[in-house]
């Protein structure tokens, strides 16, 4: 007997139709009763089974294949968003006047864009002495925190991401683009992400000290120096800028061709029927990861009854001890289970409930949590929704989900184990996303 055969509603995400209703596929419910509500307000973009970034239409959820080395994997994961907002215009056309050179110049459509198309620009450096850049002046606010990022693959040079004046926008870092390194960060925080064939996104957060207009740059680099001769054939190529508000970056946003572009809101709720879900004893579990840092914002996966009054839920947030679980309320004696987890990790997460605090437990990654010493169960009734969501609504779970299933019978310790944990090095590896060497 598999540990699968009372399983009530099991997403593996794989499958996915254009409508906007029920259309993320489950593998159980056989009969679409397990079918999930994606619903976004515009086009997003994800990276597809090729390894390239392409665009999704509006109410399309998005399944996600994630990269490891530049590497596509065979397995997509879910993936939910906030809305984000684009700053930057002209995102995919470095060749035109919206964007200052600074002794470089530029030639349109010169290589393989990691969309897979022929857009990418070649920014070349002059012979001068003196700094190799191009950019676009923007109105920071004082106290909001901007990620700027570009993707970028090396023609002799690096790149340096910076503010034209960082008195304003404190951020300046230096990417090796032969390694796909971040080499140096002076200011702000930085990220790297390797697209494959020589293509990285390089990414700057940093808070503006000020409100003020200054540019948003990116400059060559020649070794470790911004300031050099230059031999006026050298530089990179660009592709897909952006600038967002929010404290980490989210996926590319393009340019919509008038005005700022605006990405909406992921939401994903609808999964199950009350045949799915038993009121008494079951089992919530979830393989999942938070998006790169995170804001302070809660965000939930629950089972719930209709009126989202009785539930079972998982929530992440950032401020405080940021992992808990929670059962038909939000005080602190429903809290099952506190820790401070690093969820930018991947994470299996397997929640079992029932009807009194003993028949509660908590796994992950194959260990068994200790519960919180003043938790009190409450009865549940009405279960009939699983959603990436509060009990109550609202708190949508944001980052990417490669596994989600409730069971409609309590498991055991063993079976717990073994739901929660890799079933080899190389699966704990490629899970986490780390590289094998």
């Amino acid at each position: 007997m598999s540990i699968y055969d009372n399983a009530g509603v099991v997403l593996i995400p794989s499958g996915y139709k254009a409508a906007s209703t029920d259309n993320l596929y489950s593998v159980l419910p056989a009969n679409g009763d397990g079918d999930f509500n994606a619903t976004r307000g515009s086009t997003a973009t994800r990276v597809n089974k090729d390894g390239l970034i392409e665009s999704v239409a509006t109410n399309v959820p998005r399944l996600d294949y994630p990269l490891i080395d530049g590497v596509v994997q065979d397995c997509p994961a879910l993936l939910l968003e906030p809305s984000r907002t684009n700053y930057l215009e002209r995102t995919e056309e470095f060749d035109n006047s919206y964007w200052t050179k600074y002794s470089t110049s530029v030639t349109a459509n010169q290589t393989t864009a990691p969309n897979g198309s022929n857009g990418a620009d070649k920014l070349t450096e002059n012979t001068s002495t003196t700094q190799h850049e191009i950019g676009r002046a923007f109105g920071f606010t004082s106290g909001i925190t901007y990620v700027v990022s570009v993707f970028v693959k090396s023609n002799g040079r690096n790149l340096q991401i910076r503010g034209g004046n960082t008195a304003t926008f404190p951020a300046n870092a230096n990417f090796d683009l032969s390694n796909g390194t971040i080499q140096s960060t002076s200011l702000g925080t930085a990220y790297i992400e390797d697209y494959g064939d020589g293509w990285y996104r390089c990414m700057v957060k940093a808070t503006a000290a000020a409100s003020s207009t200054t540019n948003v740059n990116f400059r060559l680099v020649n070794g470790t120096l911004s300031t050099y001769t230059g031999d006026g054939s050298s530089g990179v190529f660009l592709w897909g800028a952006q600038n967002e508000i929010g404290l980490y970056p989210t996926s590319y946003i393009p340019w919509d061709g008038s005005g700022t572009t605006t990405r909406s809101a992921d939401v994903c709720y609808g999964s199950g029927t009350s045949a799915e879900f038993n009121d008494s004893e079951g089992v919530l579990f979830a393989e999942l990861e938070a998006l790169i840092d995170n804001d302070v914002s809660n965000r939930y996966i629950s089972i719930a009854n209709f009126a989202g009054s009785n539930f079972v839920t998982i929530q992440y947030r950032t401020s405080g001890s940021n992992f808990r679980i929670y059962q038909n309320g939000v005080g602190s004696s429903n809290i099952v289970f506190i820790e401070n987890l690093d969820l930018t990790d991947n994470l299996k997460i397997a929640v079992k409930y029932g009807v009194s605090s003993s028949d509660y437990a908590v796994y992950v990654n194959g260990v068994k949590k200790t519960l919180n010493a003043g938790f009190v169960a409450e009865t549940m009734s009405g279960l009939s929704e699983l959603k990436f969501l509060y009990g109550g609504g609202g708190a949508p779970w944001y980052g990417k989900s490669k596994q989600l299933m409730t069971f409609k019978t309590v498991l055991n310790d063993s079976e717990l184990e073994t739901l929660t944990s890799w079933d080899s090095f190389n699966a704990m590896a490629t899970g986490q996303l780390y590289t094998i060497e």
